[in-house]
């Protein structure tokens, strides 16, 4: 029987085993400090991989049921303008949500460490600050990459492995792309391109989301096993009810619950928060009392709001000539020369993108190894077999080209995580209510996205171009800005340091502490966060 009872001491009490969460248990541990990790979710067995593709490629079941996510526990509601997917966007378990993650990272530019939100509030860190944490972070996750981006940050040391060879669909892309004066360059991605810290090179499932088999792609039960490894403690299925404090204010105790319907409570010198963006703020509201009356650490207000997500823009058409889609599962080239200036005009060999003066968000593009429909998945769900089948799959299949796009969110008070007290998760407390809408800016910034797709596609002589514009758009799943890290303690909730302004011994290590949304997407900032998490936890302890 798993033993699931407090350990007498700890050094620190981590609360999520995601890459935060792991990487920071991951650390302390390795410096002989004793720690202990509470992780709401199961752990999840690897050897149920395969049996997870099978659930992710077969269309009767859905992605969320992939990794057990839904139910009286992850009961949570949207009530915002735009309704949010919040359990297809999170795993709850043992490695978190890059279980299912895209495995993207990038480092963001400098300019998104400058950035303003309308309210005045700026980060107190630079890109120098991180600098040095983003080289450590792409070592841990074992990032493959090439240094041919000339709108990234400047970097010194190569990425710890080689690049994957673009596509052929991204050959098909470069040549228009020239033509208008749109650079293309890779896409750093956290999976082997060879063997690597233990584990295989992509084998090529085509399935990294929802779930990678092989285990080439990284996700955080890595450092979770590295960090048992250093003397770490694990302890899943115990979601944490509240967080208690002494009569100094500081944390004393994570009460926090097991399958059996008993309650604990563990006690530690530190506490680290890395539950992401709505889990976080969260448990910070839950941890109401009477001498934090509206919340724990939320003195300034801002626990929960200014929640922020990246924005999908699409467009997609068809050539007259093969492309090979879905050979690839992941995206190996994409665009940074509209996000520091996304109204800029290009000009190339054979044409170009017009200038736009409009107030703009960054915009990241993308070009797709997935367009079209899956010819897996059109066996799976059709009715016809043999040479009907094999018809129909030649009609609909192989010359689909398509462009995705990330834009970022402008931080707004009203789109927030709070508590709704009308609707209880399977321990009575009140779930997250995640109010979610779009502002002007990000929709112009999403229109400009699909002028430039649409500008590319239509030179590649693309047939039926269509778009996924403002309307139609969806959140990238990155949870962000709901405990906003800043140096004004009555406009934000951490410190540079990561540490709530209001709580002594309490950290915050999630993209729930970004002040701005940038456009790309943030693991490797949450990592590298993390890691300067952890030296500044080690230095206090």
């Amino acid at each position: 029987m798993t033993d699931r009872t407090p350990s007498e001491r700890a050094d620190a009490c981590v609360v999520g085993s995601g890459p935060a969460g792991a990487l920071v248990a991951h650390r302390l541990a390795s410096d002989g400090y004793d720690v202990v990790v509470l992780e709401a979710g199961p752990r999840f067995s690897r050897d149920s991989r395969e049996e997870r593709m099978e659930r992710a490629v077969r269309p009767v079941d859905g992605d969320p049921d992939v990794w057990d996510v839904g139910g009286e526990r992850d009961a949570y509601r949207s009530t915002g303008r735009r309704f949010y997917p919040l359990n297809a966007a999170r795993v709850k378990g043992v490695g978190g949500t890059t279980l299912h993650w895209q495995g993207m990272v990038m480092r963001y530019h400098e300019a998104d460490f400058e950035r303003t939100t309308p309210d005045g509030a700026t980060w107190p860190i630079d890109y120098a600050d991180l600098r040095p944490y983003y080289a450590e972070a792409e070592a841990a996750l074992g990032v493959a990459g090439a240094s041919d981006n000339p709108f990234a940050p400047p970097r010194e040391e190569p990425y710890p492995l080689p690049p994957f060879e673009p596509s052929y669909s991204d050959s098909l892309f470069a040549e228009a792309c020239e033509r208008l004066g749109v650079v293309t360059h890779s896409v750093p991605n956290a999976r082997n391109s060879e063997g690597y810290d233990g584990r295989s090179a992509c084998v090529g499932y085509g399935t990294c989301q929802p779930v990678c088999p092989s285990g080439a792609k990284y996700d955080a039960s890595v450092h979770v096993r590295k960090a048992e490894n250093e003397g770490a403690r694990v302890v899943d299925r115990a979601p944490v009810q509240r967080l208690e404090t002494d009569g100094d204010g500081r944390v004393e105790t994570a009460v926090y619950a097991t399958p059996d319907g008993a309650e604990h409570r563990q006690t530690a010198r530190q506490f680290v928060l890395a539950c992401g963006g709505v889990e976080t703020p969260r448990l910070l509201l839950l941890s109401q009392s009477s001498d934090h009356p509206d919340g724990l650490a939320n003195s300034s207000g801002a626990v929960g709001r200014y929640f922020m997500d990246h924005c999908y823009a699409g467009a997609d058409g068809r050539l007259d000539e093969e492309t090979r889609q879905n050979h690839v599962g992941f995206i190996t080239t994409e665009c940074h020369q509209f996000y520091d200036d996304p109204g800029r005009a290009t000009q190339g060999t054979d044409g170009s993108v017009p200038r736009s003066d409009a107030d703009l968000s960054p915009i990241k593009l993308e070009f797709l190894n997935y367009a079209g429909p899956s010819p897996v998945e059109m066996a799976l769900s059709g009715e016809e077999w043999g040479d009907d089948l094999r018809d129909t799959l030649e009609a609909a299949y192989g010359d689909h080209v398509g462009m995705g796009g990330l834009v970022g969110q402008t931080p707004r008070p009203e789109n927030r995580v709070t508590l709704d007290t009308s609707t209880t998760d399977d321990h009575g407390n009140p779930v997250p209510d995640v109010q979610w809408s779009l502002d002007a800016r990000t929709r112009r910034s999403i229109e400009r996205a699909n002028e430039i797709q649409t500008r590319v596609l239509t030179e590649m002589g693309a047939r039926a171009v269509s778009t996924v514009g403002p309307d139609e758009t969806g959140p990238a799943y990155h949870h962000m800005g709901t405990t906003r890290m800043g140096e004004d303690p009555e406009k934000s909730v951490v410190d540079a340091r990561l540490r709530t302004h209001d709580v002594a011994n309490l950290s915050i290590a999630s993209s729930s502490v970004f002040v701005t949304s940038g456009a790309l997407n943030p693991t490797l900032t949450i990592a590298a966060l993390a890691l300067k998490t952890a030296d500044h936890v080690r230095a206090d302890l």
